[in-house]
């Protein structure tokens, strides 16, 4: 699998933003440009209320770039078998590819295969082959825009498709295009993984993206996730591509992804902190 990426280290907008303003754009900007990050992964729950002409005015200022994730509704839901359903998640999906390419940024991750939340049962095979080829769908409309998508693994309250990276990694054989990866996440991974290590490995050259999260979403280094294994797993596969931070607190809420998270407690108030030690708690361990 290609992979033209290039390590950089970036910060989730809701580490400074609940929302995207252009006085919101411009506080987050500010500060990931004091405390040294590369970019923001900048949330596109809604393409239609990102202003393009304004967020490329605000990163070009601030040196940043930025990259886009998003989480699919029970509304738009690539896995139903309702094929109104998936016509609408298709829909949004190609809106977040438009406007990431209007902005000229490359990365689009996320719970971008199915709804974002806990399902009631196992999904069936017609959920699954219904998954991947949206997948498919989304890859190829992504490529012709030089954009690479990234599915991201989550916990089993998240998502019924993909829990650890094995079945992460079977159903990326499934979709089987060049610009599609793996997207790790600390988070999620010190829930369903064996340990910190082995996931990374297996992944390899297929993994296009990483999220960086602790096991409370608070400070890294406060919580239990093992980062020292992790980081050590990225050196051994030569991992190039984004590193981003993410982290939640009830100080900084988006209502939609807020409450889709249960991000109900106060883990932090200052912004300004806490990225920065992010980023050096991070580039310490990936030196």
């Amino acid at each position: 699998m290609p992979n033209n990426k290039s390590l950089s280290f970036g910060g989730h907008a809701l580490v400074w933003a609940g929302d995207w303003t252009e006085a919101s754009a411009r506080s987050a900007a500010a500060s990931a440009q004091r405390a040294g990050y590369d970019y923001i992964e900048m949330l596109m729950i809604d393409p239609d209320s990102i202003d393009v002409a304004m967020t490329k005015d605000v990163l070009a200022e601030h040196g940043l770039f930025a990259t886009a994730s998003l989480g699919l509704s029970p509304a738009t839901d690539v896995t139903s078998t309702d094929p109104s359903i998936v016509k609408k998640g298709d829909e949004l999906l190609r809106k977040a590819v438009d406007k990431l390419h209007a902005l000229g940024s490359a990365e689009l991750c996320g719970v971008i295969y199915s709804n974002l939340g806990k399902y009631p049962g196992p999904a069936s095979p017609e959920n699954r082959a219904n998954s991947i080829a949206a997948m498919q769908r989304l890859a190829d409309y992504a490529a012709d825009k030089g954009i690479n998508i990234s599915l991201e693994v989550v916990n089993r309250y998240e998502t019924n498709i993909m829990n650890t990276a094995k079945e992460g990694l079977k159903f990326l054989e499934s979709v089987n295009r060049p610009n599609a990866y793996l997207h790790l996440d600390t988070y999620h991974m010190n829930i369903e993984e064996d340990g910190m290590s082995a996931a990374v490995l297996e992944a390899g050259d297929a993994l296009g993206y990483v999220h960086i999260g602790e096991s409370h979403r608070g400070y890294l280094g406060a919580g239990n996730v093992d980062f020292d294994t992790f980081f050590g797993a990225l050196k051994k596969i030569n991992y190039k591509g984004p590193i981003t931070f993410e982290s939640f607190s009830s100080v900084v809420v988006d209502p939609e992804l807020s409450n889709a998270l249960c991000i109900w407690r106060n883990l932090w108030e200052d912004s300004d902190d806490l990225s920065a030690h992010a980023l050096k708690y991070m580039k310490a361990r990936y030196s």
